[in-house]
């Protein structure tokens, strides 16, 4: 057996020395892992999603002409959802959103749908569509907020311009459309299914307005759901992180500014169906994101490390 220079065999240590004290610290990250581990899986495990609880269901849809909101649309129109969806102006203006999007959803069994453009950088466009809704479905079950927008041509990312634009779109919007419709939820003991996004629970650089508003979403509906709680309002808030979005837009706006890849829009569109569908109070898709959203409270600092690793630091800093 050989010896080391302190008499105690090679690979062992002798009490009182600091290799010994490594041990119990080993054992105990295990444990922590191993716990870790068997939380995640019984939280993803306990699915009682039924799609039956979905037919009929008079949805109100924002976001809907491409990547996940377009997925979304699809979804509820295959379980039998009443579908009101909303596209940007530009969209419908190019006469390919209505025909395709719509067209598919009437498809794929959707027994009732309508459109409406709606541009969320104008403060009087939630009440217009809140109210289309209304009158075109008589009531809601179903809020899904999936809009979102980047900083207009023009703008620089960090400007004061820039950031009251994306505020109004990616937050305030969402403020004016659940106030508008929370009534006629609060009645049919309905959900608000908010979409947002990793940069709502954990910043990143080169991206302070858009990760404020996510960050304000957040905290708004967070406090809602309390408020809704005490109130004895059965009305149900699901929040929902996604990563990158799988559409077009959104991969030339990070062309060469991270290294992350987009979530498939289909497969996250479904996460969020059956989150909203479950009552739950949290989506993360990719599943993974949940644990960096903890390690963000619990080691900062690795997890730091962790998203400087999908920024190409250069370009981003060049695109702010």
């Amino acid at each position: 057996m050989e010896v080391g220079e302190t008499g105690v065999p090679v690979g062992q240590a002798r009490a009182g020395h600091p290799l010994s004290r490594c041990r119990p610290g080993r054992a105990m990250r295990v444990l922590l892992l191993t716990g870790l581990g068997a939380l995640f899986f019984a939280y993803y495990w306990d699915d009682n999603f039924n799609p039956a609880s979905l037919q009929g269901a008079r949805v109100l849809l924002t976001g809907a002409s491409a990547g996940v909101g377009e997925e979304l649309a699809y979804h509820y129109a295959r379980l039998g959802s009443h579908l009101v969806l909303t596209a940007h102006t530009e969209a419908l203006l190019q006469k390919l959103w209505p025909s395709q999007v719509v067209g598919n959803c009437r498809k794929l069994g959707a027994p009732k749908i309508f459109y409406i453009a709606a541009d969320m950088a104008s403060p009087e466009v939630p009440e217009r569509v809140v109210q289309f809704a209304l009158d075109k479905l008589g009531g809601l079950d179903y809020l899904v907020l999936n809009h979102l927008g980047a900083a207009p041509a023009g703008t620089r990312a960090r400007s004061a311009q820039a950031t009251r634009w994306l505020l109004q779109v990616n937050f305030l919007s969402y403020v004016q459309l659940t106030s508008l419709a929370l009534p006629s939820l609060t009645d049919s003991k309905g959900s608000l299914v908010v979409v947002s996004s990793l940069l709502g629970r954990v910043p990143t650089s080169f991206s302070s307005p858009y990760s404020a508003a996510k960050f304000a979403l957040d905290g708004f509906f967070g406090s809602l759901r309390r408020e809704l709680d005490v109130q004895d309002v059965n009305v149900a808030i699901t929040m929902c992180v996604l990563g990158l979005r799988d559409r077009a837009s959104a991969a030339e706006g990070v062309r060469g500014v991270t290294r992350a890849k987009a979530a498939p829009g289909p497969k996250a569109a479904l996460a969020v169906i059956r989150g909203g569908a479950t009552r739950a109070s949290g989506v993360f898709y990719p599943w993974r994101f949940h644990l960096l959203c903890l390690l963000r409270g619990w080691l900062p600092r690795p997890g730091a490390w962790f998203i400087r690793q999908e920024l190409n630091v250069t370009a981003a800093a060049a695109a702010a």
